[in-house]
């Protein structure tokens, strides 16, 4: 009963994190990385044998690319033990030569395991598509849950609870692509095909939550007395499934935070993004969508005695 009694002020809460993360997309926008605006991906690896003090520090490779040609803006990103993967903007042919040659990739102590440029166009499609599959996720969740409770129509019909879920959803994209705004404004992160993935990991583990609560909710009107409010039973089937959302959501999330702080840097922005949207995910299945359901019901009741009345 405390998430429905309170529903107001969780109401608020999340308008301001809604709120705050379009503000700060309006006004600092996307930092797309290359897999979106296009650009040139280079791995170097440099062997044990030439290098035994491990790999140079990465001031130090930056400063041989900036010799090597002007506004090249290289994002260093390290893997395994002895390379790194650089990200930069498209360069020429005479630019790659100069690149190479400033990393001494031509001679035998450094050598060079991929040099790929992606176009703008590339880009702008590969942006397309991870819209599309966002959108498609969205759309046959919604299709699923209309199609799960299309037996309830009692006390508010069953593509409510669709639009209540899409609503969450919503609000689970929303927060932790603003924070990545933030994050890309002030410390460089971008936005890539790898947090596209981290957002559809996320639409699922929420609508998970979501529908667990919901079927419970369902299971209750079916055994609950007619005239018992249905506040009352939305409260109960929280109590009920609170447990076990924490506990699930708890579990991933060490595991998450473990492998931000222990795992390599490849997979830190990955398992962020996910930290932040299961966080929260768990958070809109508890307090947003059910307190929503309650808020519908309500207005619902008052529109039927208003009509009443007249």
């Amino acid at each position: 009963m405390f998430v429905v009694t309170y529903r107001k002020f969780f109401y608020v809460l999340s308008s301001i994190l809604i709120v705050g993360s379009i503000i700060a997309t309006i006004a600092w926008g996307f930092n797309f990385g290359i897999d979106f605006k296009g650009g040139t991906i280079v791995e170097i690896d440099y062997p044990k044998s030439a290098y035994p003090e491990g790999r140079p520090a990465q001031n130090v490779v930056i400063a041989q690319l900036n010799n090597a040609a002007e506004g090249l803006t290289p994002v260093l990103q390290p893997t395994g033990d002895t390379g790194y993967i650089i990200r930069m903007r498209n360069v020429t042919q005479p630019e790659k030569v100069a690149i190479e040659s400033s990393l001494s990739i031509s001679s035998s102590t450094v050598q060079e395991k991929q040099f790929d440029s992606i176009g703008p166009v590339l880009g702008a499609e590969a942006a397309q598509s991870s819209l599309i599959s966002i959108l498609c996720v969205v759309f046959a969740i919604v299709l699923f849950i209309a199609y799960a409770f299309r037996q309830v129509s009692k006390p508010i019909s069953s593509w409510k609870y669709g639009i209540v879920a899409i609503i969450a959803l919503i609000h689970d994209v929303i927060i932790p692509t603003g924070i990545f705004v933030v994050l890309g404004h002030f410390k460089g992160y971008e936005i890539d095909t790898l947090f596209v993935t981290a957002l559809l990991v996320v639409l699922g583990f929420s609508v998970h939550d979501t529908i667990v609560v919901f079927d419970r909710v369902r299971e209750n009107l079916r055994h609950a007395p007619a005239r018992k409010p249905f506040d009352q039973i939305v409260g109960e089937s929280i109590s009920q499934t609170f447990t076990r959302s924490i506990n699930t959501s708890l579990t991933t999330l060490l595991a998450l935070i473990v492998l931000y702080f222990l795992g390599g840097e490849a997979t830190q922005h990955f398992s962020l993004a996910l930290i932040i949207g299961i966080a929260a995910g768990t958070y809109s299945s508890v307090f947003i969508g059910s307190p929503l359901l309650v808020t519908l019901e309500r207005r619902q009741a008052k529109k039927a005695a208003n009509i009443g009345k007249k």
